[in-house]
C-alpha cells in the first residue's frame, strides 16, 4: 500500500515538473529568482526530449509499483500517461523531438512575454 502511494506521488511530482518546465517562466514575474530554477528544468526537459532519454522518475515509479505488487510499464512517463491523451499510442523518437521543440517554443514565448512585461513595468516606474 505504501509503495503504491509513493509511486502515485512520483507520478504527481513528475507531472508538476513537466508543467513547471513548460509554464514556470511565468513565475519569474512573481519572483525573479525563479529563473535560476526554471532554466535548468527547461534544459533538462529539452535534452531528454531531443535525446530520446527516459526521465529517471519513470524507473523509480516502476520500481515502486513492482514493490507494491503491480505491474510496471515500459517506455517513459510521457509515453505512458500523456501521449495516450494527446496522441495515438506508440511514442517514437520523432514525436518526442516535436514535444521538445514545443516545450522550447512555449518557453521562448513566455520569456519574451516576461521580458516585455519587465520592460513595460520599468517604463512606468520611471515616468
Amino acid at each position: 500500500m505504501m509503495y503504491r502511494f509513493l509511486a502515485d506521488l512520483v507520478v504527481i511530482f513528475h507531472l508538476l515538473f513537466i508543467i513547471f518546465a513548460l509554464l514556470g517562466g511565468l513565475l519569474i514575474i512573481w519572483r525573479g529568482i525563479m529563473v535560476v530554477i526554471h532554466i535548468p528544468a527547461v534544459i533538462w526537459v529539452t535534452v531528454v526530449s531531443f535525446k530520446g532519454w527516459i526521465c529517471p522518475l519513470t524507473p523509480l515509479e516502476n520500481q515502486l509499483r513492482q514493490a507494491a505488487g503491480d505491474k510496471g510499464y515500459s517506455g517513459g512517463f510521457v509515453e505512458h500517461y500523456l501521449i495516450p491523451v494527446i496522441y495515438p499510442p506508440a511514442l517514437n523518437f520523432e514525436v518526442q523531438v516535436v514535444l521538445g521543440f514545443a516545450a522550447l517554443t512555449v518557453n521562448i514565448v513566455i520569456y519574451a512575454f516576461v521580458y516585455y512585461w519587465y520592460k513595460h513595468r520599468q517604463g512606468r516606474t520611471h515616468e
